[in-house]
């Protein structure tokens, strides 16, 4: 775009779709934007009568861990819907359409993911006040109540790449990466061992592979700053280690509810903790990898998704190891 031309939010004199090369659709963002276009789904359309028939025969420990499960997922879900339009306005201020186009689908997504989590409780017959289910857990309210919209809204009045790193880290780091896919995780053990909510399996599928696409964004974006400066890498590690304490005790918090040794389906805490360490650490070896590289070739560089896609077939290999082992 010229250099008298600007797509600034409020100072616009031009349009990056007009631009000499249009909107770069082999840049990350919007290939990632390309990517989620073929994989729409509509949550009305997925059959839960047989998860209502399940629950109906559940303990009423087991009962209380999916309700748990559920109902932090979806309240984590009506969060981000949220908390996530300040980076939006942070993509404009660096004139970065492709971005901003991308962080529309991302957000629709979210709204999407609430709806399937509440369709899911409509279902099973649980139309009561649900806060009960994220109350108790007071780590939960630290990420979702004060860090998560802390640090998004920040960007409305400081668009830096600090602030940028900081949001990220939070939203896709900790909420998606280290909560939300940890969580998606042992609800594929649980169902698919059991066999039980097919319904809940096909939400968990489809969210799952929305995420992945988000969590690559955030890995991408930390990437580009880092690229650009490596002290950036500091506020990526600086920021993740504030989170991690309260994000392993709101994953402690979830199981703590039951009898040492009788978690409902078989589940194991530390395997849990396990899980989402390991992503959040080989995520910043993602971002660590960053360091010196052009920043021109980071725009084009398709390793996140592809860590991502590497991560989605690891855990369908550890779903039916442990099918296999339920049936053995």
């Amino acid at each position: 775009m010229p250099i008298n031309r600007s797509i600034e939010h409020g100072k616009r004199s031009g349009f990056g779709s007009l631009a000499g090369g249009g909107l770069r659709m082999d840049s990350f963002p919007m290939r990632l934007f390309r990517k989620g276009n073929k994989k729409f789904w509509d949550p009305a359309e997925i059959d839960f009568s047989q998860d209502a028939r399940d629950f109906a025969e559940m303990s009423p420990d087991e009962k209380r861990l999916v309700c748990t499960l559920a109902a932090q997922f979806m309240a984590g879900e009506e969060s981000v819907t949220q908390d996530l339009q300040p980076f939006m306005t942070a993509m404009a201020a660096e004139g970065r359409l492709g971005d901003e186009a991308y962080l529309t689908q991302f957000t629709f997504e979210e709204a999407k993911h609430m709806q399937a989590f509440r369709l899911w409780f409509d279902a099973i017959g649980l139309t009561e006040d649900l806060h009960d289910y994220v109350d108790y857990n007071p780590a939960y309210q630290t990420i979702f109540t004060e860090e998560l919209p802390a640090s998004l809204y920040a960007l409305a009045d400081d668009p830096s790449p600090v602030a940028q790193i900081r949001a990220s880290v939070t939203y896709n780091h900790i909420v998606e990466g280290c909560l939300a896919l940890t969580g998606y995780y042992s609800w594929a053990q649980v169902c698919t061992k059991r066999g039980i909510l097919p319904g809940m399996q096909e939400v968990v599928k489809r969210i799952g592979d929305d995420e992945r696409r988000h969590m690559a964004w955030g890995t991408f974006t930390c990437r580009r700053h880092v690229a650009a400066s490596e002290a950036y890498f500091d506020v990526v590690d600086e920021r993740m280690q504030e989170l991690l304490q309260p994000s392993l005790e709101l994953i402690a918090n979830l199981f703590d509810q039951f009898p040492e040794n009788e978690v409902p389906f078989g589940i194991t805490p530390d395997e849990m903790t396990d899980y989402a360490l390991d992503k959040v650490n080989r995520r910043l070896e993602s971002i660590q990898s960053a360091i010196g590289r052009p920043i021109e070739e980071i725009d084009d560089d398709y390793s996140p998704m592809s860590l991502e896609d590497k991560f989605a077939e690891e855990d369908e290999a550890a779903t039916a190891a442990a099918l296999a082992g339920a049936s053995a």
